[in-house]
This record gives structure tokens, sequence and C-alpha cells, in this order.
């Protein structure tokens, strides 16, 4: 049961920030209050819903005792009893903390791990599988950094995907991606076992991420690519350093006003999701733990193309279902990783 005074506290905040927004607020409060009564919204209509289907039970075990009654006040309970456990379960998701960052854009970026080509094919795979999955959800997928290997794998991708909750399913993702098959450059026929990198980060916002010019070193270079889209034979590539962190970023498409402001893109979100680290990891030192830790270099997810088989390691789920996966349909993936991942931070809020 949720405790009712925890419900009581969070309708009289909604209530006063109603109450404050439409009697007129100063112009620098606007913000932050109209951003915290959207939260609230949600979870209110939650609220509201339980209490009404509560009511309902009381008033219907109430007419029990009227003969005349009974048998539809029966009827009513049986449906209030699958009804009840529903909208609870739906009331403590909604009283978990909010990840403000599962409603923005990600960056998604790709590199091959050990494995040599074969492991540039698997990159090449996996970028396909998650553009196709975009575009099942309908999100744009934005590529805007690319490199080729010599025989078509991809020696590095990054690209922004932007739509309805990216980072939220996609936040997942972030890890090392295991192949099992036999290598196209494999003339004797063996398995072998190969491995890409893959980081999902929240786009960043100019207002999230200060970065002072100071900070920065820019270089132009000439852009070098597999052929064709990719050749660049101007100095218009551009690699900026950010110095007090050694994180680099590049970009290379055909302008150079347009690679800085892709590079200074990707590395706002670099920045902030190194920030969201340092504060996850004060927040929890438990937080490696969980599914969504996001560490870079924990195996998650093992394709295994001889059995057709997927098996994601952190939940201990595997599917036969290697083709439709590799194809771009993760929902059920990425379904099972959020309900693990909500079920462990339920029991941590003691919900």
């Amino acid at each position: 049961m949720i405790p009712n005074e925890r419900l009581e506290q969070i309708k009289e905040r909604f209530e006063f920030l109603e109450a404050k927004l439409s009697g007129g607020v100063d112009t620098s409060e606007i913000a932050a209050l109209s951003r915290e009564y959207a939260e609230l919204k949600p979870v209110v209509a939650e609220i509201d819903a339980y209490r009404g289907l509560m009511s309902a039970q009381s008033e219907a075990e109430h007419l029990l005792g009227d003969a005349e009654m009974r048998a539809l006040a029966e009827d009513e309970l049986l449906g209030l009893k699958e009804a009840i456990p529903e909208a609870e379960s739906a009331l403590r998701l909604a009283l978990l903390p909010k990840d403000a960052a599962d409603a923005r854009p990600a960056i998604l970026e790709i590199r091959p791990g050990t494995g040599g080509e074969e492991a540039a094919l698997f990159a090449g795979d996996l970028l396909r599988m998650y553009q196709r999955h975009a575009e099942t959800k309908g999100w744009k997928f934005n590529l805007i950094e690319y490199s080729e290997s010599e025989i078509g794998g991809v020696k590095e991708a990054v690209a922004n995907i932007s739509g309805e909750g990216v980072f939220a399913r996609l936040k997942y993702e972030s890890g090392v991606h295991r192949v099992q098959r036999v290598p196209e450059t494999e003339s004797g026929g063996r398995i072998h076992t190969s491995a890409a990198t893959v980081a999902v980060l929240p786009e960043a916002e100019d207002v999230d991420i200060e970065i002072p010019t100071t900070d920065i070193r820019i270089d132009t270079m000439r852009a070098s690519g597999a052929g064709g889209q990719h050749v660049n034979t101007t100095d218009s590539a551009v690699r900026i350093t950010h110095i007090p962190t050694g994180v680099v970023v590049t970009s290379s498409e055909k302008s150079q006003h347009q690679n800085r402001a892709i590079a200074m893109q990707v590395l706002r979100a670099k920045l902030f999701d190194l920030e969201r680290r340092r504060a996850d990891d004060e927040r929890a030192a438990a937080r490696k733990s969980q599914v969504g830790s996001g560490d870079r270099s924990e195996r998650i997810r093992t394709y295994n193309f001889p059995q057709g088989r997927v098996t994601d390691h952190r939940i201990g789920l595997t599917l036969y279902r290697l083709g439709e996966v590799i194809g771009g349909d993760l929902d059920e993936v990425i379904d099972a990783l959020t309900a693990e991942d909500q079920a462990a931070k339920l029991a941590e809020h003691g919900l």
C-alpha cells in the first residue's frame, strides 16, 4: 500500500503550483515552476485514477449488504479486483524519480573492438540495426560522422537520433556487443568472436554545459574516407580537444562551419554524459550493478549467428530471433531491460 501522506504531499504541491502559475508569477520563476508542474501533472493523474478506483471499491463493498444491489456490487468488485493492482503499479512507476534526459534526442557512437575487419563489419551491422529501429519508431536518424574500412565495414560512426523518448529507449544499449559467426573474411569456415562498442549519450543543450573557449583546442585537417560521398579534398575536417578532460571529437563533412557545429554538439553530449555519470556515482555506489549503468567496458549482449540466438547478459534474456533483432526489431529486448531497471528502482525507493 502506497502511504496516503506521500500522495497528499504531491497533490498539495501540484495545487500550489497550479494556483501560483494561474495567479501570476515572477518571470524568473516561470520556467522552473512550469517544468515542475508538467512533471507532476501525469503523477497526479495516476493518483486520481487510483483513488477513484479505491473509492469505487469502498462503495461497492458497502452495497454488498443491500439485497437488491448485491449482484451489481459483486460484478463491480470483480472488475475492480483486476483494475486496482494495475492502477497501483502504474502509480508506483509514476512516483519514481524521472531521468531528465529521457525525453532528449541521443548521440549514438559505434566503433569496432577486437576482431579486425570482422569487427568493423559487425559495427556496420549494428549501425544498420539502429537505423532500421529508428525508422520503425518514426525517429529521425542523421549520420553525422562516418568512416569506412577497406572492405565496407565501419571504423567509426556517429549519429544523431531525434524523436519521442529516444534516449529513454536507447540508453540501455551502451556497452560491448559481441558477435559469434563465420566471418566473410574466413575461408576455413571457423566461428570467430568479434566485438563492437556502442555508446548512447543524451544530447546536451547549451544551458547544460558551458564550454569556455579557453578549454578547447580546434584543429582543421584534411578529411579522409573510403570513397564516394566521404571523400573530401579540402582542409575542412575539424578536431576539437577538450583540454581539461582530454575528450577529442572530430567531424569531416564538407563544410568547416558545419563540422565545428557538429563537433561541438558531440562534445557537449560527451561532457554532459561525464557529468551525469559523476552525479550517478555520488548518489549510489551500486549504480554500476544496475541495468542502466551504461558501462562502456561491460559486455552486454551476444549475437550468435550459428544458433540464431541473441543473449542479453545483464538480465539473462535469450531470444532465438536473431534475424529480427539484427534487422531492427529491438522492442522485446528494450522492454525487458526497461522492466528490470524499473523493478530495481522500485525496490531502491521502497515502492
